[in-house]
């Protein structure tokens, strides 16, 4: 059987949770219903967000300083632009932020949200107010958790300010009379009072004479017979008579005007409706009676069926247990398993990344083994060398001749001049 809690909502509209009951929420499941006017009470607050803001002289802190439009009575309510409305959000946020007493920097333009909603959402809990919502719930710039959040944030600014709540003063309205042309013939209540009230006032000051009364009224009776017999014969024409009545006769009503304010009618109404109320509550009881009756029957079959059914699934439910022991052992050894295959996977991929570089270098030198372009190197350089040394054999060969050249040009030259010294002395001794 469920039974029924009342929660309040980060935005204070009360929710009707069912629990179920003989068991654990947590396990069971929880079901919230709202109430039909939830929907409709971020509009409220939004109505009261924009007075606050009003009261803190937004538009010229504010809207006139970074150039922005006023806001609407529903702007965060309903959506129009998600991007505008998660900047002017955070804008305000940080503003009234900064009221409170707490420095808070300008979000720009490029700026991480979820940062800029975390630090809001900080701030939010540091002033003592709750923030149970997911933070995804303030990217899109509005609906009912924006609009908590902006409330709680203007009346945090509002008391730092010392701004306090007064009662309201009502205005003295002044009942506007009712213009009624002024005529002789016309005749209203308060005129008629007012004249018993002024009639009722002279005869309280005023001492009556009975025998002056009597000679008055004699007068008047006399006067009123003489002037009966004056006129005891009408001249007047009765179409032109019937004609004045039809014209006067929109001015002889009696106006009546009824005062909202008079106790009596007030009392009357309390009379009547504590008589309805009254009435109705004898109709109204008797069916709560029977429908007290009734229900505490049912919750008595419901206790009682509960009980029988309890008794007759107690070996199943034991049975439910211990295959959800079952259960909780075979995932246990799932996960030793499956941290063992992990485990297993990853030496694999490592010998794998090992056997690719072994691969990788045994193919580099079989390639540089099989290939012959080293060999033709070698060739073209032994070539090479050979003919440097023919080369150097023709240079050397050339300088040997050249040695010896001038080895027998210095020898003749040598021979020449002692031939020259011997032939001279021999001439002289001849001589």
């Amino acid at each position: 059987m469920a039974v029924a809690t009342a929660v309040v909502s980060p935005v204070g509209v009360e929710d009707t949770v069912l629990r179920p009951r003989g068991g654990d929420a947590a396990g069971e499941g929880v079901y919230v219903e709202r109430g039909p006017g939830a929907a409709y009470h971020m509009f409220v607050v939004m109505e009261d967000l924009v007075e606050k803001l009003k009261l803190l002289r937004y538009e010229e802190e504010i809207l006139r300083r970074n150039n922005l439009k006023p806001l609407s009575r529903h702007y965060f309510a309903l959506p129009t632009n998600p991007g505008e409305q998660f900047y002017m959000f955070c804008t305000l946020a940080a503003w009234l932020i900064s009221k409170a007493g707490c420095p808070f920097e300008q979000p720009q333009e490029y700026d991480d949200p979820n940062a800029t909603i975390s630090n809001i959402l900080s701030e939010l809990r540091s002033f003592g107010r709750s923030a149970d919502f997911p933070p995804s719930k303030l990217k899109s710039g509005h609906g009912e958790h924006v609009c908590y959040v902006l409330d709680c944030l203007a009346e945090e600014a509002l008391k730092y300010v010392g701004f306090s709540w007064k009662r309201p003063v009502y205005p003295v309205e002044e009942l506007e009379e009712e213009t009624v042309a002024e005529d002789d013939a016309e005749l209203t209540v308060n005129k008629v009072e007012e004249e018993i009230v002024e009639e009722e006032t002279d005869n309280e000051e005023n001492f009556i004479d009975l025998n002056v009364l009597k000679a008055q009224t004699y007068r008047l009776d006399m006067n009123e017979s003489a002037k009966q017999e004056d006129i005891l014969e009408s001249t007047t024409d009765a179409a032109e008579w019937n004609l004045e009545v039809e014209r006067v006769l929109p001015q002889l009503k009696v106006t009546i005007r009824t005062d909202n304010k008079d106790w009596r009618i007030h009392v009357d109404q309390m009379h009547q409706h504590k008589s309805e109320i009254e009435s109705s509550l004898k109709e109204t009881k008797g069916f709560l009676d029977k429908l007290h009756n009734e229900i505490s029957r049912t919750l008595e079959k419901i206790s009682s069926r509960e009980k029988y059914i309890n008794n007759q699934l107690e070996h199943l439910v034991q049975e439910y247990r211990a295959a959800q022991a079952q259960l909780s052992e075979a995932r246990e050894r799932y996960q030793q398993g499956n941290g063992g295959v992990t485990e297993r996977t990853r030496i694999l991929s490592e010998i794998t990344e090992e056997l690719e570089k072994v691969k990788q270098e045994m193919e580099e030198k079989g390639s540089s083994m099989t290939d012959g372009a080293p060999l033709v190197k070698i060739k073209q350089s032994l070539t090479k060398l050979k003919q440097e040394t023919v080369q150097m054999d023709i240079r050397i060969g050339v300088v040997e001749h050249t040695l010896l050249q001038s080895k027998l040009k210095e020898k003749s030259n040598m021979t020449r001049d002692m031939h020259a010294t011997i032939i001279p002395e021999s001439a002289v001794g001849s001589y």
